[in-house]
């Protein structure tokens, strides 16, 4: 590349969209929600069983959490790429990971009524942070694509008037 060519490349700036609107606001609130969620049902089962929960797994999962509200801050900024790997890397990744598990439950034959009925309070309160974390990713996509939300990540694009 010419050296005027990349200099001209550095030079392009993204445009300040103004302040987020409310749909990305609240999109930033549920990617926070759904980390908080995610970060507590690994602490749950760390405390269930200790041993299983450290080394590699426990690395990862941090490492996905705190990417996960980096990304989400340069979303609420205005970075399109952010949005969609938001929306691809946690909304159709993420979830996934987080359904196959029950999934596999049920087509392996498991009743759900009798797994509610043999849970714990700790798989309760599981249970419930699994579907606040499930709530707020599906949640957060959706709202991230909403008209307004598009328009604001359309001003933020360099080069389009």
């Amino acid at each position: 590349m010419p050296a005027t060519s990349a200099t001209a490349h550095r030079s392009v700036r993204h445009r300040n969209p103004g302040p987020p609107p409310a749909p990305v606001r609240a999109a930033f609130a549920l990617w926070v929600t759904a980390v908080s969620a995610g970060a507590f049902e690994t602490a749950l089962m760390v405390g269930r069983d200790p041993a299983e929960g450290l080394g590699v797994g426990l690395a990862v999962r941090l490492a996905v959490f705190t990417a996960a509200v980096l990304v989400a801050v340069r979303m609420r900024r205005g970075a399109g790429w952010a949005r969609v790997a938001l929306a691809l890397g946690l909304g159709v990744l993420g979830t996934a990971s987080l359904v196959v598990e029950p999934l596999g439950h049920l087509l392996d034959g498991a009743s759900p009524v009798d797994a509610l009925a043999r849970a714990d309070a700790l798989e309760w309160v599981f249970g419930v942070s699994r579907t606040v974390h499930l709530a707020a990713v599906l949640t957060a996509v959706a709202l991230m694509f909403r008209p307004a939300a598009n328009a604001y990540f359309r001003r933020a694009r360099p080069g389009t008037d």
